[in-house]
């Protein structure tokens, strides 16, 4: 086990997910300084549920939602009907918002029939970060995991995936999901801001995150507090921001990243993808100190 970092009195050498399934190295616990990596094999229902029972923690699940009718039902399935206890599941969740974000489209009427509760969003120009805020806002969990909407596959692998670590291990603070992401058919080639602005931007800048491998994952959760003490940036680099701060005031070593498998979702033309890169950048370069 990590040297650092305590656990539920349940939790023994036995049970303990291993760093090693998803990549560490020899000795079952990465570099300190360095996210710890699992799969979310690791982290099956059961064991996330006796986490839960063990540390009295409760859990929100918040999906920013704007204009994802046709994807966002079945993410709010995938988190509903196995986990929200009021719709048979098993009570590892106890809310499902869905914060709609100025949707022109049926996106509200999707997700309330799925069984999540619809925030209407704050508007106005603050992007996805502002959207979080308000989704934090309105929920109540000490344990707070937010998904994307626009996933076609979402699976309850990625609620249990992201809940596990901060469950199991008192010393995690953020955890960040990563996928293989196909593009035009191919099994791999998705998240081009991602390898082409977002992990050279951090090797080159914040070498303790570079092994992180999706540092703009809308699948994330951390503890309510983390959130409440270092906020959101707005648009689309709240993602890269929040990473970094947790990494500058808590630790890199406190972030933990979960393989939930393949993740399916509409890849937009390349030239939609620059005002998030241009987010993205400017996100790491203000707490880089390199932009004024």
């Amino acid at each position: 086990m990590c040297p650092h970092g305590s656990r539920p009195e349940w939790v023994t050498s036995t049970n303990l997910p291993s760093h090693r399934a998803a990549g560490a190295g020899a000795g079952g616990c990465l570099n300190r300084g360095m996210a710890r990596t699992y799969h979310h094999g690791n982290f099956p229902a059961d064991l996330v549920l006796r986490a839960k029972a063990a540390t009295g923690r409760t859990v929100s699940v918040c999906i920013p939602a704007r204009d994802e009718g046709s994807t966002v039902g079945s993410v709010v399935r995938a988190v509903v009907q196995p986990f929200l206890a009021w719709h048979g599941g098993n009570g590892l969740v106890d809310e499902v918002i869905v914060l709609n974000d100025g949707s022109a489209d049926d996106t509200a009427e999707q997700a309330g029939d799925a069984g999540a509760r619809v925030v209407p969003g704050p508007g106005g120009s603050g992007g996805k970060g502002r959207a979080m805020a308000a989704a934090l806002e309105a929920s109540e969990g000490d344990v707070v995991a937010f998904l994307d909407a626009d996933v076609a596959n979402s699976t309850p692998a990625f609620v249990t995936g992201l809940l596990g670590p901060l469950l199991t291990d008192d010393h995690v603070a953020l955890v960040k999901g990563f996928y293989t992401r196909p593009l035009h058919g191919e099994p791999t080639g998705g998240g081009r801001v991602t390898e082409l602005v977002a992990r050279p931007v951090l090797e080159l800048l914040f070498p303790e995150l570079s092994a992180v491998r999706q540092p703009l994952a809308g699948e994330t959760a951390g503890h309510r507090w983390v959130f409440e003490k270092l906020g959101f940036a707005d648009g689309y680099g709240v993602e890269l921001g929040l990473l970094i701060d947790v990494a500058r005031d808590l630790g890199a070593d406190r972030i933990a990243q979960v393989d939930l498998g393949e993740r399916i979702h509409r890849n937009r033309p390349l030239h939609e993808l620059r005002p998030q890169a241009v987010d993205v950048l400017r996100a790491a370069l203000e707490r880089a100190g390199r932009l004024a």
